[in-house]
C-alpha cells in the first residue's frame, strides 16, 4: 500500500496568484504545492514551484523562513535542493515539510516557531534514515521510514507524538507500538497509520470521536480501530480533516467519523459520530480533506463530489461544472484553489478569461444534462453540447449543423478518442486546451481535418516547446506530413548542433557503424542519383 500518486492540475488555476511572474518561467514548472500561512485572522498563500532541476519558493512568508527576499515578479531558488527530486510536501501551522526521493526530510518554519530552523532549510535526520512518507498535523510531523517504523516530532499537548513524552522539536521520537506501517495520515491534532495487514491505528485528540474508537476520549498511544478486515473491506486510504476523518476501502465504500457540525461527514445531518459510519456515495476512488477546514471531497472516476461547505451541503453534492482535479473542485468551497499535497502541472494553451466566467459558461452550455440539443457518441460514451454555441465557435460545426444536419441530434465520432474530442469541445467553450504527447497526433489531425487554425497554432506551439533530441523522432513525421514550416528552423538546428556531432563521433569510434551509416546514406540518396 502507498499513498495514491500525485494528481495533475491545470496551472492556470493559480494565474491570479502568480500573474506577476514571467510566463516563460511558469512554463518550465512541472509540479506545484500551495499552502496557507496564518497571520492574525487571515490566511496568506505560499507556493513551492518545482522545475526539472530546481525548487523555488514564492510568497512573503515562505521566503522569510529561508532568509530569502520575496520578489513579486521572481520566485526564489532553494539552492540546497538543486538536482533533488521532491516526492511529497505537507504543512502545518507556520511550517512546511519536504520529502525527497532519496528519503531525506527537510523543514522550513516561521522564525517564531519552536522548530529551530534558524531561517534555513533544516535536514531532520543525519543518521542515514530513509523515509518514504510524511504527514503533518497542525503542530506535529509524522515520518514513515522505509522499514515500516514511524517517527514523530512537534507538539505533544494532546499526545500527538506518544505517551509520557514532552513536545519534541529537536529530535525524532520513535512510536514503538507501530510496526510494518505502510501509510500514515494526520488531521489537525489526530493521526492514523495503516499496517501491511490492513489494520488501522489511531491516536491523539478525540473530542468529537474522530479516532473512530466509539467514544470521545483522547488516546496518547495508537489504538486499533474496530472494523472488519477482509477482502471486501480492506482499507485503501485515509483523509483526516480538522475534526473529522474519512476512510476509503478497496470496494469503493467511504466511511467517516468525528465532527459533523458543518455536514463534513455527508450523512444528511449535523450530528457527530464516534464510530465509523457509511457515507451514501459509491465507487469512490480518491478522497481529500484539509486539516484547516471542515469539508470533504471525493472522486469516483468520472465526477467530483463535495460536502460540508460551512453547513450548506450536509450530503455529497456532485459538482456539475466538471472540475478536472481536487484543486479545481476546492474553488466551489474556498475563495481560492488549494493543492492537497504536491501536484504535477498541466499547462493549457489559449486565452485566460476569469475562472468564474468559464465555469458559468461550461455549466450552461457544455455537457449539461438539462441544456443540450446535440450528443456526440464516441466509444459508447456521450458528450452533450449546444449547436448554437458550436456554430458560433467553429466554421466546421457551422457547416455541419446547417442544411441536412440541422435536425440531427446525434453525431457518431469514429476517428478520434473520447478524451481527445472532449478536450477539443472544451477548447471551443473555454478557449483553453490541454495538449500532451499522448493526444498531440490526434489533435493535429483534427485541426487539419476541421480547418481549425487556432488549434493548429496551439499544437505547433506545444511541439516547438517540446521538440528536442529525444522527441525529434516522434514529431518529425508530424512536422513533415502537415508541412509545419515554422518548425523547420528548430528541427534543422537540432540535427546540425546535436544529432550530427554524436553520429560523427559514433562513426569515428566504430568501423561497423561507419559501414552501416554509408549503407543507409546510399539507400536514401539512391532515388535521386542521376542515371
Amino acid at each position: 500500500m502507498a499513498r495514491l500518486p500525485i494528481e495533475s492540475i491545470y496551472f492556470e488555476l493559480f494565474q491570479d496568484d502568480l500573474e506577476n511572474i514571467d510566463q516563460e518561467f511558469l512554463q518550465s514548472v512541472v509540479s506545484i504545492f500551495s499552502f496557507f500561512t496564518f497571520k492574525e485572522i487571515y490566511f496568506e498563500k505560499q507556493f513551492l514551484l518545482m522545475t526539472e532541476k530546481a525548487t523555488y519558493v514564492y510568497g512573503e512568508k515562505i521566503c522569510s523562513w529561508l532568509s530569502l527576499k520575496h520578489d513579486r515578479s521572481k520566485p526564489q531558488r532553494i539552492s540546497c535542493l538543486d538536482d533533488m527530486k521532491i516526492v511529497q510536501v505537507d504543512y502545518g501551522r507556520n511550517f512546511v515539510a519536504i520529502l525527497t526521493d532519496n528519503g531525506q526530510v527537510f523543514i522550513a518554519s516561521d522564525v517564531k516557531s519552536k522548530w529551530e530552523t534558524n531561517e534555513t532549510l533544516r535536514l531532520i535526520s543525519t543518521d542515514n534514515d530513509c523515509f518514504k512518507m510524511i504527514a503533518c498535523g497542525r503542530g506535529h510531523l509524522l515520518m514513515l521510514r522505509q522499514d515500516g517504523h514511524v517517527f514523530a516530532m512537534g507538539y505533544n499537548s494532546y499526545g500527538q507524538i506518544t505517551s509520557n513524552e514532552k513536545s519534541s522539536f529537536e529530535s525524532m521520537i520513535h512510536i514503538d507500538r507501530l510496526k510494518n506501517v505502510e501509510l500514515i495520515a494526520c488531521g489537525a491534532v489526530h493521526s492514523f497509520s495503516i499496517t501491511n495487514k490492513g489494520e488501522i491505528y489511531s491516536w491523539k485528540c478525540n473530542d468529537f470521536g474522530q479516532l473512530g474508537l466509539g467514544d470521545g476520549k483522547n488516546r496518547n498511544t495508537p489504538c486499533l480501530v474496530p472494523f472488519p478486515n477482509d477482502n471486501s473491506t480492506r482499507i485503501k486510504d485515509i483523509a483526516a480533516g480538522d475534526q473529522h476523518s474519512l476512510f476509503l476501502f478497496e470496494n469503493g465504500q467511504l466511511w467517516g467519523c468525528g465532527s459533523n457540525k458543518y455536514g463534513e461527514l455527508g450523512l444528511g445531518d449535523y450530528f457527530k459520530r464516534s464510530t465509523l459510519t457509511k457515507i451514501p456515495i459509491e465507487n469512490v476512488q480518491q478522497i481529500k480533506c484539509s486539516k484547516f477546514h471542515s469539508f470533504s471531497l471525493a472522486y469516483d472516476g468520472s465526477s467530483y463530489y463535495a460536502w460540508g461547505k460551512n453547513g450548506s451541503w450536509s450530503s455529497p453534492k456532485k459538482l456539475d461544472y466538471h472540475p478536472t482535479s481536487f484543486a479545481s473542485a476546492s474553488t466551489m468551497i474556498l475563495s481560492t484553489p488549494i493543492t492537497f499535497g504536491l501536484t504535477s502541472t498541466i499547462h493549457e494553451f489559449g486565452s485566460h478569461d476569469s475562472i468564474s466566467y468559464q465555469l458559468k459558461l461550461i455549466t450552461q452550455l457544455f455537457d449539461n444534462q438539462d441544456n443540450y440539443d446535440v450528443k456526440f457518441i464516441i466509444d459508447k460514451k456521450h458528450i452533450k453540447a449546444c449547436k448554437c454555441n458550436l456554430k458560433s465557435a467553429s466554421e466546421y460545426y457551422d457547416r455541419m449543423f446547417s442544411g441536412n444536419w440541422s435536425e440531427n441530434d446525434q453525431v457518431i465520432i469514429t476517428d478520434y478518442s473520447y478524451e481527445t474530442y472532449y478536450a477539443y469541445l472544451w477548447m471551443l467553450h473555454t478557449g483553453k486546451i490541454h495538449i500532451n504527447r499522448q493526444n498531440i497526433t490526434e489533435l493535429v489531425d483534427l485541426a487539419n481535418c476541421y480547418g481549425d487554425e487556432r488549434l493548429m497554432k496551439y499544437c505547433q506551439t506545444f511541439i516547438q516547446n517540446d521538440l528536442n533530441e529525444q522527441t525529434m523522432s516522434t514529431y518529425f513525421s508530424l512536422i513533415e506530413k502537415y508541412e509545419m514550416k515554422k518548425l523547420y528552423d528548430k528541427l534543422n538546428y537540432l540535427i546540425i548542433e546535436q544529432v550530427l556531432p554524436k553520429v560523427t563521433d559514433n562513426i569515428r569510434q566504430n568501423n561497423e557503424n561507419s559501414i552501416e551509416f554509408l549503407n543507409w546514406f546510399y539507400n536514401q540518396r539512391r532515388p535521386f542519383i542521376p542515371k
